[in-house]
């Protein structure tokens, strides 16, 4: 696809819908250099990835942002995340500054298990966080972790939605897989987790979580794409209880760090043909409602 024919796809799919635009709750904005080291990592093929994963927008941050913006996504996230202790303050302070210049932009923090992410999570709120970010995988630490019990405390209380890489693809982790999130909602299940990816490839166990906790959600994140179906794919006899969780199934791409157009995203979820209101949702009405941002008009 070119980059003629992606821009045409992303404009006409809104459109088509009566959408005013596209909410993409999982897009990846973060100091450069940082970005330039996670670029690294999967122009490496490295052991969390696992196979080649070129990267389809590999552009400095203004022309990202205008990318997006020309898109006609309305609101977006800047999911940042630590790999290791004594480096998510120093994100969520990036997160905070970009958030000020990008005002489009969902503000986003991130945490990591030490003594005190408690007071730093509580100043990123405070600061007007309205989203976090936890990945599993990379930070390698259970979600469980006595470290983290204060803060799954402000958060539930907060009511703030965190998008949270728990899954065991694209490789499995120490802590991936329900389990721990399943202990983690049983001990605050009044957390508005996210699952990125849906939880890929545990579709069906993470579904059982969605189910069991009415504040979960589930984003799309390059799930039903060629690219994820070659490995995870989706399995066809679940596909009714997407319907039945329509309204907290988020879209969400992965930009910039997705090997392929971005509107292979979302004819990846129009070919499921789950139906115009289910897609509505998903792409727009159901993270603004999560977000309090600009209602979707009744059809």
């Amino acid at each position: 696809m070119s980059a003629d024919e992606d821009r045409s796809y992303v404009h006409e799919f809104p459109r088509r819908l009566g959408l005013p635009g596209i909410i993409d709750v999982h897009t990846h904005f973060m100091p450069e250099p940082v970005m330039r080291k996670v670029w690294a990592y999967f122009d490496s093929a490295g052991p969390l990835t696992g196979r080649p994963w070129p990267i389809a927008y590999r552009d400095e941050e203004q022309v990202r942002l205008k990318t997006l913006r020309e898109f006609g996504v309305r609101a977006f996230t800047a999911l940042v995340y630590p790999h290791k202790p004594q480096m998510a303050a120093w994100l969520n302070e990036w997160s905070a500054e970009f958030a000020a210049r990008a005002p489009d932009c969902l503000h986003t923090a991130t945490f990591f298990p030490e003594p005190d992410a408690d007071r730093y999570v509580a100043a990123a709120i405070e600061s007007g966080a309205r989203i976090f970010k936890v990945h599993i995988q990379v930070g390698d630490f259970s979600p469980v972790d006595q470290l983290l019990a204060p803060v799954w405390e402000v958060l539930s209380e907060a009511g703030i939605p965190v998008v949270i890489h728990c899954g065991s693809g694209p490789a499995p982790g120490r802590f991936t897989g329900p389990g721990p999130i399943a202990e983690l909602l049983h001990r605050f299940p009044r957390l508005r987790l996210i699952i990125a990816h849906m939880g890929a490839p545990d579709y069906t166990e993470f579904l059982d979580i969605a189910e069991r906790y009415p504040l979960v959600h589930l984003d799309t994140t390059m799930n039903f794409t060629d690219f994820f179906d070659s490995r995870d794919p989706f399995p066809e006899n679940e596909r009714t209880r997407l319907l039945a969780l329509g309204d907290r199934i988020l879209f969400g791409s992965d930009f910039p760090n997705i090997p392929y157009p971005y509107a292979h995203a979302l004819y990846a979820l129009d070919r499921l043909e789950l139906g115009e209101d289910w897609l509505r949702g998903a792409c727009y009405g159901n993270a603004a409602e999560l977000f309090g941002l600009e209602p979707l008009a009744q059809r």
